[in-house]
């Protein structure tokens, strides 16, 4: 590609024009793009979320970039989005041996190791569960009264806001065929007999013990309410807020039935799995998590055993106890990497890791936990680690830092981490600097103002 070419390239990714750069790059015939025009219009189809496309292209330059860490990475980047997490592993491990100590690299990695491993639990798991139902004649459905020796009287909360948003009438036969028909599944008998019971609410048991973790927590998982059967209410299976709707408005997989909202505002969900069974078995419950590109958890092997399973909100009630474990991880917890690596390049202000864990020990002391919002002294804390990321790596654009920020604290390798965060309130506290004029965007990369600098290194020198 010729130099004007190349800078005005470099104009669009900086300032995210992802498809002016796959029309340019596609304009030019195939036979005539060369290994960096190639690289570069995967890496744009990356950005723009088409990673099968990506993959295409990267593929037809795979003799050539063998030996480059770059190709590898943008391969992976695809893949791990693709959800094929062993292949995503693999191309990350070459990135990382080609050149070693990439925090993306790094970062992408250690998640695509994670999910690979979780996702081959998951595909024996539904074998096995296959291989099952052909031995039982194809269906795994129940056959016992559901909930027998259970007593559902004092299942439900009873409230204003639970009547008015999920329950209806007890569904009629002719409701429930309906609604199946509609949805394309037979409910389990143990789903239609609570609904029978109660149609749909919010029950006094919101939470179900997990032995993995997902976005919500490392050992449990918790529901706002059970949806019923109709479609009268929003918070009902085929209501304006049912399940097709977060399947086709949210995109969440097409594999079942939307049963459960919940705390997160439609951000993870659970749902009946019926990969295994058919749409006429006996389907697995299973927790799915947007935030994390769907992933998926399994939680019971029915619907009965997940109701039998649900426990209140007190039995994770640790707030003492994670309140003195993290002060102790904030005041002596060993940082990631990669805040180490940033707070070494620090030659503004002394001890600058001090002043962090002082920050966030005050932090720790107003909430009980390690966590960062919307308020002054998170706010702080987004600011130190914007200022120190693009002190060492000044030539960041905005889906860089969203892409990395986790690497830093909220998924840190050390304990020095808060294990999750939300990624609505580092967007929102990026967009609220932009606006402010305290962050400026030059030619698609971000960075404080001289000025704001200024300011930050005033207030952490009085920390």
């Amino acid at each position: 590609m010729d130099q004007t070419l190349i800078e005005q390239l470099n104009r669009w990714h900086e300032e995210d024009e992802q498809q002016q750069i796959v029309d340019t790059l596609s304009a030019i015939p195939e036979e005539d793009r060369d290994y960096e025009a190639v690289g570069r219009l995967g890496r744009a189809y990356n950005n723009l979320g088409l990673y099968e496309e990506a993959l295409a292209h990267l593929g037809t330059i795979a003799e050539a970039g063998e030996r480059d860490a770059v190709w590898h990475y943008r391969v992976g980047y695809a893949l791990f989005h693709l959800q094929r997490y062993h292949e995503a592993a693999e191309a990350f491990a070459t990135a990382n041996r080609l050149e070693p100590g990439d925090p993306d690299f790094e970062y992408f990695l250690q998640m695509s190791r994670g999910r690979a491993e979780k996702q081959l639990r998951q595909e024996r798991r539904l074998a096995a569960k296959r291989e099952a139902a052909l031995q039982s004649g194809g269906s795994t459905a129940e056959n016992h009264t559901p909930f027998a020796g259970m007593s559902l009287a004092d299942f439900w909360e009873d409230s204003d806001y639970a009547r008015k948003e999920y329950v209806s009438a007890p569904p009629t036969d002719e409701m429930i065929a309906s609604v199946e028909e509609e949805l394309g599944y037979n409910l389990p008998a143990s789903y239609i007999a609570l609904m029978k019971q109660q149609n749909g609410g919010i029950p006094k048991n919101t939470c179900f013990p997990m032995e993995e973790a997902t976005s919500w927590a490392e050992d449990h998982i918790a529901i706002s309410g059970i949806l019923g059967i109709g479609r009268e209410k929003s918070y009902s299976l085929c209501g304006d807020l049912g399940s097709r709707f977060m399947i086709e408005e949210w995109e969440y997989p097409d594999i079942g039935v939307v049963i459960c909202d919940c705390p997160s505002a439609g951000h993870d969900l659970v749902m009946l799995d019926y990969r295994a069974c058919g749409p006429d078995g006996e389907p697995e419950v299973i927790h799915v998590d947007q935030e994390g590109d769907y992933e998926i958890t399994f939680v019971a092997d029915n619907f009965e055993a997940f109701i039998r399973g649900l426990v209140h909100s007190s039995e994770y009630d640790t707030s003492d106890e994670d309140k003195i474990t993290d002060l102790h991880n904030v005041a002596h917890g060993g940082f990631s990497p990669l805040l180490a690596e940033l707070c070494a390049n620090v030659t503004e202000l002394d001890q600058i890791d001090q002043k962090i864990r002082r920050i966030c020990t005050q932090i720790v002391e107003e909430k009980g936990h390690f966590s960062f919002h919307a308020d002054e002294r998170s706010y702080l804390m987004y600011d130190v680690q914007f200022w120190l990321y693009t002190k060492s790596y000044p030539d960041t654009d905005r889906q860089r830092y969203l892409d990395i920020y986790p690497n830093i604290i909220a998924f840190g390798a050390g304990e020095f981490s808060q294990g999750g965060y939300g990624p609505g309130w580092i967007s929102g506290w990026l967009d609220l600097r932009l606006k402010e004029g305290r962050i400026v965007k030059e030619h698609g990369r971000i960075r404080f103002t001289d000025q704001a600098a200024a300011e930050l290194i005033g207030r952490l020198k009085e920390a």
